[in-house]
């Protein structure tokens, strides 16, 4: 043994040349490691806050809330960390006390080891989850107003899709259906415009903005106010005939007049269905001249194609769609009269003879337009036929009988209805309504592989598994195209396409738990140091 530098002492040789006592005195390498950190625990939940947004699960004496107090610890990358565990505090005193062991190099590789607690203050914080659930949905602050001025409810069924997909909805305190439309109410004024931000980059909107005083403190000179936000959806929608404007064509180019709207995403996509021209109009442009659907998707009629022929000269190039003379007729004169009809369609590569295609009778319409007059004086003529997408009405009346059913579903939000005052017959009538409308939706998705790829869809771990004949993807109908071959078959959902049913629903607080033991069971550990030989 060789005596202390220091002190004197007897002690075995190490590089510093000192005794432990001496180092203790002089060195402390858990200098600069924060000794007492304040955590941020939800009540509602017993989940513990990770900045700067997320929220954690951990139980008491968990190796994860081990790790996230850890983690919580400012200069704690300083030294090199040994053991770490959890001293008993008492129930009701809201702290948390780690042990830890620690090891630093110090005076020429003499490597020091020392043992300190670190006592973690939890502070209450309610998430985002718990704060939407226990907030008082009339204590808003900004309301959103969306409404379309339309006949049905499709669009706000995208809407909610998209909605969920990206969680633009997450911050709302609550949400009604009212006047045909919906109503967000936030907290505060910045959510309400973010949500006006999102609806504009997904759909095609004009809004407006107002407040009202509610308080006024006359001392501090503060106001308090509420905020409306009314957002006014394009009332133009998906497979609508329009007739444009002669002001509108003249700008697009001699575009139309006659056209079909195709899509509506954040602009609306217009096709010309005798030039298969197309045309994108965003929201700006539309409302510097509205314009409104001559016909719209109730006025649809059912045909079948007798013939059909690609115009070569006038197509050029690959795509979905293709110009073609057709004759058509419609299912329901079948048995009662010879009548037939020629047309010019957008569809020359999506229908063959004996498809059935949806399309408008603009000869039997009972047409009122402002812009029809104007045209007509111009020698407009208006074709007899509008062609607007291929129909699956045999192949799915087919699917039904022999027991399919949809493999997949949709998330829905938490959305307080109207209270109409319907009597039983009214009220019955309106939720038929609803169903059918959302039935035609559901029809969209399977038709539209595109419109899919926007929002999310679900597996249904409860629907019964499709029979062998209907679940072959690619299987042809029954109707009278129905031969089997890919053009004729009816459209699917993959199930590659779907997620997994655990994120259906919103994500809502966890189960109340009992409650917590604040600290672990152990030594209550007074600081000890020891030394290693380097």
């Amino acid at each position: 043994q060789v005596l202390c530098c220091m002190c004197g002492a007897a002690m075995p040789p190490n590089p510093s040349n000192m005794c432990a006592a001496c180092l203790r005195s002089r060195v402390d390498i858990s200098e600069g490691v924060q000794r007492q950190v304040t955590v941020l625990w939800c009540k509602g939940c017993g989940r513990y806050h990770q900045p700067p947004k997320s929220w954690v699960v951990a139980e008491l004496e968990s190796k994860e809330l081990l790790t996230y107090c850890i983690r919580r610890i400012n200069g704690i990358s300083k030294v090199k960390l040994v053991d770490a565990g959890f001293i008993w505090t008492e129930p009701h005193s809201r702290r948390l006390k780690v042990k830890l062991t620690v090891q630093k190099e110090v005076y020429n590789g003499t490597i020091l080891q020392q043992t300190f607690v670190v006592e973690f203050v939890v502070d209450t914080l309610m998430c985002d989850v718990c704060n939407r659930v226990a907030a008082n949905m009339d204590q808003w602050q900004a309301v959103v107003q969306v409404r379309q001025k339309v006949e049905h409810k499709r669009t706000f069924m995208y809407l909610e899709q998209l909605l969920l997909k990206h969680g633009a909805h997450e911050q709302a305190v609550g949400i009604k259906e009212f006047g045909g439309g919906l109503d967000f109410y936030f907290g505060s004024r910045s959510h309400a415009l973010k949500m006006v931000d999102f609806l504009q980059n997904v759909i095609p909107v004009r809004h407006r903005n107002d407040k009202q005083l509610v308080s006024h403190d006359t001392h501090s000179n503060t106001y308090n106010y509420k905020y409306t936000f009314a957002v006014e959806i394009v009332p133009v929608c998906k497979d609508d005939l329009l007739l444009l404007p002669r002001k509108v064509a003249m700008a697009y180019g001699n575009f139309g007049p006659l056209v079909l709207c195709l899509r509506v995403n954040n602009a609306l996509q217009l096709i010309d269905v005798n030039t298969c021209k197309w045309h994108y109009v965003d929201s700006n442009a539309y409302w510097r001249e509205p314009f409104k659907g001559m016909m719209t998707s109730r006025q649809l009629t059912e045909y079948v194609v007798l013939d059909i022929e690609v115009d070569r000269a006038s197509t050029s190039g690959g795509g979905k769609y293709a110009l073609a003379d057709c004759e058509v007729a419609r299912v329901s004169d079948f048995g009662t009269n010879d009548n037939t009809y020629h047309c010019r369609t957008h569809l020359g590569r999506v229908l063959n003879p004996g498809d059935y295609v949806y399309g408008y009778d603009v000869a039997f319409a009972n047409l009122v337009d402002k812009e029809l007059e104007g045209w007509t004086s111009r020698g407009l003529q208006l074709p007899d036929v509008v062609l607007v997408r291929k129909s699956y009405s045999e192949q799915r009346r087919s699917r039904h009988n022999r027991g399919y059913r949809r493999q997949w579903k949709l998330a829905q939000m938490d959305i307080e209805a109207e209270d109409q005052g319907f009597t039983k017959h009214r009220g019955k009538a309106a939720a038929e309504k609803e169903e059918r409308e959302r039935e035609e939706f559901y029809q969209e998705l399977e038709e539209d592989k595109e419109m899919r790829g926007r929002i999310n869809l679900f597996r249904d771990a409860s629907a019964p598994a499709p029979p062998p004949a209907a679940s072959a993807e690619g299987e042809g109908g029954e109707g009278d195209g129905g031969d089997g071959d890919d053009a004729d078959s009816l459209p699917e959902v993959g199930l590659e396409e779907l997620l997994d049913e655990l994120t259906l629903q919103d994500q809502g607080p966890p189960a109340p738990e009992p409650a917590p033991v604040w600290g672990a069971p152990g030594d209550q550990g007074a600081e000890d140091m020891d030394m290693d030989m380097s």
